[in-house]
């Protein structure tokens, strides 16, 4: 009788948890603030603006991430994570890193869209679904990519100057995290340790770079195709380098708790899977969007 609720399987049966339902209920705050805020002007919802109601949301989201975050690895320290889970696990990472994937392709096919056919034609359709206007894609453009130079747009950036050296530092990161796992896997924390600190400080630098080249660039967001375009592609991916520096640095701070062994480091490699998906992305913006969509760079 002892033994009848003993374990006789693989797999982890999560206890009750009310995170789903608060993350749920969060998120939809997140949505309801971000719709209010870029729909209206004044008004709101409950005496609330649409900016206060998205970022009470997000901070819901992020506090209920960690209260989440925290009981997963609980679970790992209980014993839970069986290679059999930690395999689910790594198959949920697998789908995750390829549905961001999915984000960028939207962002590729919207830069090679306009600039293999910056003469081509957009429709301009009413609210009573019927087409009004026709308008030529190359009055935005000039007929060529890069565009032709205008008001909101200069030239572009000289990939071999600061777009160059931010690749660098990010294949160097690549390279650091790497040592790190190499270490883990060798039960060497202290070396673990150390490729951890490398990393993060280079995605941070990575990160001040690209904050310094978007202060220099000689297009703008809003107003231009070009601009957009650029923006939202490598602006998209700035936000992984961040999200992923951060990624990183909690682990970072596991490895100085001594929480991952040689057997048992899934968070951190999922980690580190993630910032080799960063790598690879930013060497196709880089091959993509600033080598061989460069023109005539512009003379800083």
């Amino acid at each position: 009788m002892a033994d009848s609720h003993a374990k006789h399987h693989d797999y982890h049966l999560v206890d009750p948890s009310p995170w789903p339902v608060v993350a749920s209920l969060f998120a939809f705050v997140t949505a309801i603030g971000a719709i209010a805020w870029m729909k209206t002007s004044a008004g709101g919802v409950f005496g609330l603006k649409g900016p206060n109601i998205f970022f009470i949301g997000f901070a819901g989201l992020l506090f209920t991430a960690f209260m989440w975050w925290r009981d997963v690895i609980r679970e790992a320290h209980k014993g839970d994570h069986t290679p059999v889970v930690q395999l689910h696990l790594r198959y949920g990472m697998i789908m995750f890193i390829a549905s961001e994937v999915m984000f960028f392709v939207a962002w590729f096919w919207a830069y090679f869209d306009v600039s293999l056919f910056p003469a081509g034609v957009h429709e301009l359709a009413a609210t009573n679904k019927q087409v009004v206007g026709m308008v030529a894609r190359n009055e935005l453009t000039g007929g060529q990519w890069p565009p032709a130079p205008s008001e909101a747009f200069k030239a572009t950036f000289d990939p071999w100057g600061l777009p160059l050296v931010n690749t660098l530092i990010l294949l160097l990161s690549g390279t650091t995290v790497t040592w790190a796992h190499h270490a883990l896997l060798n039960d060497d924390r202290k070396g673990m340790i150390w490729g951890l600190v490398c990393t993060v400080v280079l995605g941070a630098l990575f990160t001040v770079c690209q904050v310094y080249e978007y202060g220099h660039a000689a297009f703008n967001f809003s107003g231009h195709i070009y601009g957009a375009t650029f923006f939202m592609a490598t602006g998209f991916h700035g936000a992984h380098v961040l999200i992923g520096t951060i990624f990183l640095a909690v682990c970072l701070f596991r490895a100085m708790a001594g929480h991952f062994t040689s057997k048992q480091h899934f968070g951190f490699e999922a980690a580190a899977w993630y910032w080799h998906f960063v790598d690879v992305v930013w060497l196709f913006l880089f091959a993509c969007i600033y080598v061989w969509g460069a023109g005539t760079p512009a003379a800083h």
